[in-house]
């Protein structure tokens, strides 16, 4: 194994991450715009892409491990540790695959908490929905438990 080898696996882990944000970009795109019928399909994609990563990530450790070895460091170094120890080009061609990977993980992670919220605010509107419908609508007690709110008169207020 050399650091050929771990760098090329580090640009496949890239690109697949880059994937996965796209695929996430694509599910916030369907949920923002209402096409709630192609979200199982996107939901099932983002899954696929995310195997991959995990096949990936398996090969990474592995190559690191080796790599490792060879540079005289203990097990599981992390990607700056083993640029510290790899000599001109690797030390900089790790530390641009460690400030990249920083950087895609950081918006997956944005991605993934705002299609979070999206589904969260979806499903709470759905179920706000169906209780007007039922005539059920929850509201709350002064104890903080939910409770149904009675068919009583409202005072609406017509100045707004």
């Amino acid at each position: 194994m050399s650091l050929a080898d771990l760098s090329s696996t580090l640009w496949r882990v890239r690109e697949l991450l880059d994937l996965l944000l796209f695929k996430l970009e694509e599910e916030q795109l369907l949920l923002t715009a209402g096409k709630t019928r192609w979200l199982p399909h996107a939901t099932r994609e983002v899954e696929l892409v995310l195997e991959q990563v995990r096949q990936s990530e398996m090969l990474r450790a592995t190559l690191v491990e080796a790599v490792a070895e060879e540079l005289g460091l203990p097990p599981a170094p992390s990607i700056g540790r083993l640029a510290e120890a790899a000599g001109a080009p690797w030390s900089e061609i790790l530390q641009q695959h460690r400030a990249a990977f920083l950087t895609v993980t950081s918006e997956i992670t944005a991605a993934a908490e705002t299609n979070r919220e999206l589904l969260t605010t979806g499903a709470r509107a759905v179920h706000e929905a169906l209780l007007g419908i039922t005539d059920q609508v929850a509201t709350y007690s002064r104890t903080g438990a939910t409770v149904g709110a009675g068919r009583g008169s409202r005072l609406v207020n017509e100045a707004m």
